[in-house]
């Protein structure tokens, strides 16, 4: 996954990603954290901001949307920690750790 805040797309291998609004902030907000799990309330606090009166609900929709739109084969990459909440799971093989450290460099850029 490759994540370009400049231009605000997201990719995968050569496959752009169209993402909502919301669902390009999540998946930027998580890949910055790769591994660290944070909760619905925490997610919706940073990605939704303070003004954000719905339910943590919320979330759990988008992130089932963002998993479906990176694809079977790459939904793994949003880890769900049972009764707490979602991390960012950085992939293991060869071509997909060259992935993710792409998407460390676009989003330190």
């Amino acid at each position: 996954v490759v994540v370009d805040d400049a231009t605000y797309t997201a990719k995968i291998g050569q496959r752009s990603l169209d993402l909502t609004f919301k669902e390009f902030e999540l998946l930027k907000f998580l890949a910055q954290h790769p591994g660290r799990v944070f909760s619905r309330q925490q997610l919706l606090q940073e990605v939704w901001g303070y003004d954000y009166f719905g339910g943590t609900r919320t979330v759990d929709v988008h992130v089932r949307r963002l998993r479906a739109k990176l694809g079977v084969e790459n939904e793994t990459l949003i880890g769900t920690v049972r009764n707490v909440g979602y991390r960012f799971v950085l992939p293991t093989k060869d071509k997909t750790a060259t992935d993710a450290a792409m998407v460390a460099e676009s989003v330190d850029a």
